[in-house]
């Protein structure tokens, strides 16, 4: 037996190294063939970065826009360096976060404070040429003895259409075929077709049939084609899609002289530099164009009454909003904590679970319902607990502002409670004990030891509160819209709006969209924010050291 197990031992081994061999073997086998996977799939995806990269370039070049379009090729470049260098492990986890930071918030503050440097807003959205081209098709009138031209309609061929726009295709009197669209003039081609003196094929194009016409007849009757680079030539304009007249402008360009002259009154309009052309009374053609204006609009927020009044009172109940939101709340949550976390209260986790529902429905919901129960004539609030009594919850002024901090206290104090029972938790038992031992009431030993380490504990979660309430614009839009309305203000602004609420007014509500004003009062909280942030951490560590 002894000879037998002396022989099988060194069987045995050979065995094992064989098998841990083979394991090794296919470990190594299958190393190989992830990595050589996981190699294609980089190249696959990082082929279909830089052809998008290298699109969106060319795009951005083609409107101007070579600063963004040369970041957009860096940024491709650097991102296919890092993942197909060998060594840069850190950078590979790094570059999508970072990726998304510059586009998202980076590249978002940049573009906003670059407009707030601008006239952007509505009639000066665009360029000088657009102005001059959209002043001279939207006062056209035609031509009295302008010929009939037989047009064909046409639109773009081929599975990959960059854009639907349509063309008109003409043969002149010379018998030269034209075509052009609303974006580019009539121009010569000789890749057409034409039967009785109408284009009936045309390269890269397809011919509208009749039922398509009819199907795209609004877009037709809009459609004006310039007849050269000259706008003053006029332009061809059609109503059924077969025959085409000439239209001319009401204005007449003069590029040397850069003025826009009315051929009805003689009223010649000038660029003065304020990005539109105006008359010697004053009088303005738009649309204008976009330029920059220096810091016009932050003048202009703290020195024209109309507007520097509603700036003014619209701060100062974004500062008591804030400060009321997060001290109702906080006073409520902390009470909450206190009464469910004495042992002696049974059946506590129920109660919890029922405090926390609020903060488990969507805020812009509860507003809704909110708003609903608060409706001066059908809401549950006057209807149900007041008898029937109209009180203008939504419409007083006053009473606008107390509904909105209630609101924001029914939605506000789940999580304030919670943070408040974690804190509480964290605190020994033994310190209120020993305070208790050595003559202090309850009160007392709350005052002087569990507030003071709560505060020190919770006061980042509180400026990050009041941060969040000085931009809480879901529930002023959901619950009154930011009324009611201030029809003395000289902007888009109510007796509820904060600061975050007025700046979407101004730039997005109403007929006149004032971006660039809009993205002055943005900078404004910005700095606002960041400063009352600044103090408060420093106030925070403070605090730390001393307790």
């Amino acid at each position: 037996m002894a000879d037998g197990s002396t022989t099988s031992r060194p069987v045995r081994e050979t065995s094992r190294r064989r098998a841990r061999r083979q394991k090794q073997a296919s470990t190594l086998i299958e190393a190989t063939s992830s990595g050589w996977k996981l190699m294609l799939f980089k190249i696959v995806v990082l082929s279909l970065l830089c052809a998008t990269a290298v699109y969106a370039a060319l795009v951005l070049f083609m409107i101007e826009r070579w600063l963004v379009g040369s970041l957009v090729i860096i940024g491709a470049a650097a991102l296919t360096w890092i993942y197909l260098k060998r060594g840069v492990l850190p950078a590979k986890y790094l570059a999508p976060g970072l990726v998304f930071l510059l586009i998202f918030q980076i590249f978002v503050v940049l573009y906003s404070g670059y407009v707030a440097f601008t006239n952007y807003g509505t009639g000066h959205n665009s360029t000088k040429d657009h102005a001059i081209q959209a002043i001279m098709l939207q006062s056209q009138d035609r031509v009295p003895d302008s010929p009939t031209y037989q047009v064909s309609v046409l639109e773009e061929a081929g599975e990959l259409l960059t854009t639907d726009q349509l063309y008109l295709a003409v043969v002149s009197a010379d018998d030269e075929i034209l075509i052009g669209s609303a974006e580019q003039p009539l121009e010569p081609t000789d890749q057409a077709t034409v039967e009785d003196g109408r284009v009936v094929a045309a390269e890269g194009f397809e011919v509208l049939e009749f039922h398509q016409l009819l199907e795209r007849q609004t877009e037709i009757t809009d459609l004006s084609v310039a007849i050269s680079e000259d706008p003053n030539d006029g332009y061809l304009r059609t109503q059924d899609g077969q025959r085409a007249y000439v239209y001319t402008s009401r204005y007449i360009y003069d590029e040397a002289a850069d003025t826009m002259t009315s051929s009805e009154t003689g009223t010649v309009y000038r660029d003065t530099g304020e990005g539109a052309f105006i008359a010697e009374d004053g009088d303005q053609l738009l649309p204008g164009w976009r330029i920059n204006v220096g810091m016009d609009n932050f003048v202009r927020a703290v020195t024209e009454e109309s507007i520097r009044g509603p700036l003014i009172y619209v701060t100062l109940w974004t500062f008591a909003f804030a400060f009321l939101s997060v001290a109702t709340t906080f006073a409520l949550g902390l009470f909450l904590a206190m009464v469910f976390n004495d042992k002696r209260m049974t059946s506590r986790k129920y109660y919890r679970l029922v405090m926390i529902l609020p903060y488990a429905f969507p805020g812009f919901l509860s507003a809704l319902v909110w708003a609903g129960m608060m409706n001066q004539e059908f809401g549950f609030l006057n209807n149900v607990l007041f008898g029937g009594a109209a009180i203008p919850w939504l419409t007083d002024p006053w009473l606008a502002k107390i509904s909105i901090l209630i609101v924001n206290l029914w939605l506000g104090f789940p999580y304030m409670f919670l943070v408040c029972t974690g804190a509480l938790q964290s605190i020994p038992e033994e310190l209120s004990e020993a305070a208790q031992v050595d003559g202090a009431k309850p009160f007392q030993a709350f005052r002087s030891i569990k507030l003071p380490l709560l505060l020190t504990a919770l006061a980042p979660l509180l400026i990050s509160s009041f941060a969040f309430n000085f931009n809480n614009f879901n529930l002023v839009y959901m619950l009154t819209g930011g009324g009611p309305r201030d029809v003395s203000a000289g902007v888009s602004v109510g007796s509820t709006d904060i600061l975050i609420s007025m700046v979407y007014k101004v730039a997005f509500v109403g007929a006149q969209a004032d971006y660039g004003l809009a993205s002055a009062f943005s900078i404004l909280i910005f700095i606002i924010v960041g400063t009352i942030s600044v103090v408060a951490f420093r106030r925070t560590k403070a605090l730390e050291e001393l307790n």
